[in-house]
C-alpha cells in the first residue's frame, strides 16, 4: 500500500487535473452554443438550395451545359477530409481518418494503388494522424477550421471547384462529422462534385420551375454559389461536432477525475487507518514489554 505522502500527492494531482477539464467542458459548452446555432440556422436554406439544385441539374437537356455535373470516368479522385486544430475530443478525429483509410482500402483501393488519390486535409490533428501512418497529402487550410467564415471558405471551395472543372480531379468527395447533438456526431462522406442527379420515382414530385432571369444565370451564378455553401455547411458541421465532442470527452474526464479522488480518499483513509493502528500496537507492546 502506498505511504500516505504518496496519495496526497496523487490526489492533489487529480484534482488540479480535474479543474482542467472542467474548465475545458464550460468552454467548449459555450463555444457549442455558437456552433449549434450557425449550423442549425444554415441548415434548412442549405439543404433546400442543394435539393432545388439538384432537380434543375437533372431538368437539363444536356450535362454538357453544366461544368459541374460532368459524369465523367473517374480516374482521378479527391478526398477532402476535414478534421479539428486540436485533440482532447474523443474519438473525433480517429474516426474520420478511419473512415479515410477504410475507403482508400476498398471502394478506392485501385486508383490509390496508382497514385490516383489525393488527400487534401483541413485541420492539424487530421494531418498529424496520416503522417505517422505514413500516408502522402497536402494541406488545404488550418484556418477555415480555427475561425470559419463564408469569405475563407468560398476561396476554397472555389479552387476545388476550378480543379473539377479543368479536369484535375473526376470526383471530389468530403469526409467530415456531421452533427446531430452534443453527444453524438454522424459520420458522413458526401459527394461534392460532380453534382448528383436528383432521384425521385413520383412523378408527382416533379417539379416545373420557371427560370427568371435564366437558366444559363442559374448554371453560372446560383450552382457555384450552392457548391460554396455545401462546402461551408460541411465546415460548419464539423466545427460544431467538434465543441460536442470535446465538451462530452472533458464532461466524461472530469466525472472519472471525481471517481479516482473518491477512491483515492478511501485509499488515504484506509492507510491513515492501518498507521494508526500499528502506532496503537507499537504503544501497547513497548508497555507490555517495559511489563515484564
Amino acid at each position: 500500500m502506498a505511504n500516505l505522502k504518496e496519495i496526497r500527492i496523487r490526489i492533489s494531482s487529480v484534482k488540479s487535473t480535474r479543474q482542467i477539464t472542467s474548465a475545458m467542458k464550460m468552454v467548449s459548452a459555450a463555444k457549442l452554443k455558437k456552433a449549434q446555432d450557425s449550423i442549425l440556422q444554415m441548415r434548412p436554406y442549405a439543404r433546400k438550395l442543394h435539393e432545388i439544385l439538384t432537380h434543375i441539374n437533372s431538368s437539363l437537356e444536356s450535362l454538357e451545359d453544366n461544368p459541374y455535373s460532368a459524369n465523367r470516368t473517374i480516374q482521378k479522385v479527391a478526398l477532402i477530409v476535414i478534421t479539428a486544430n486540436r485533440g482532447l475530443c474523443g474519438g473525433f478525429n480517429s474516426n474520420i481518418i478511419k473512415k479515410t483509410v477504410s475507403l482508400l482500402e476498398t471502394k478506392y483501393a485501385e486508383l490509390y494503388k496508382q497514385g490516383s488519390v489525393d488527400l487534401i486535409l483541413a485541420g492539424k490533428k487530421g494531418a498529424d494522424i496520416l503522417k505517422s501512418k505514413g500516408y502522402k497529402f497536402t494541406i488545404l487550410t488550418n484556418e477555415i477550421i480555427e475561425k470559419p467564415s463564408f469569405e475563407s471558405v468560398e476561396k476554397q471551395a472555389q479552387i476545388l471547384m476550378d480543379q473539377f472543372v479543368d479536369g484535375k480531379y473526376d470526383r471530389i468527395d468530403l469526409i467530415y462529422n456531421e452533427f446531430k447533438n452534443a453527444a453524438s456526431q454522424i459520420l458522413t462522406q458526401e459527394q461534392f462534385l460532380p453534382i448528383e442527379m436528383a432521384v425521385d420515382d413520383n412523378p408527382s414530385h416533379q417539379d416545373n420551375y420557371i427560370f427568371e432571369p435564366s437558366l444559363d444565370y442559374m448554371i453560372k451564378v446560383l450552382l457555384p454559389e450552392a457548391l460554396k455553401i455545401q462546402f461551408y455547411k460541411a465546415i460548419l458541421d464539423s466545427k460544431a461536432a467538434e465543441h460536442g465532442a470535446r465538451m462530452t470527452a472533458m464532461h466524461q474526464a472530469t466525472d472519472n477525475a471525481t471517481e479516482m479522488i473518491r477512491d483515492l480518499n478511501l485509499e488515504y483513509n484506509k492507510a491513515r487507518q492501518a498507521s494508526i493502528t500499528n502506532e496503537i500496537l507499537e504503544i501497547v507492546s513497548g508497555a507490555e514489554a517495559l511489563k515484564s
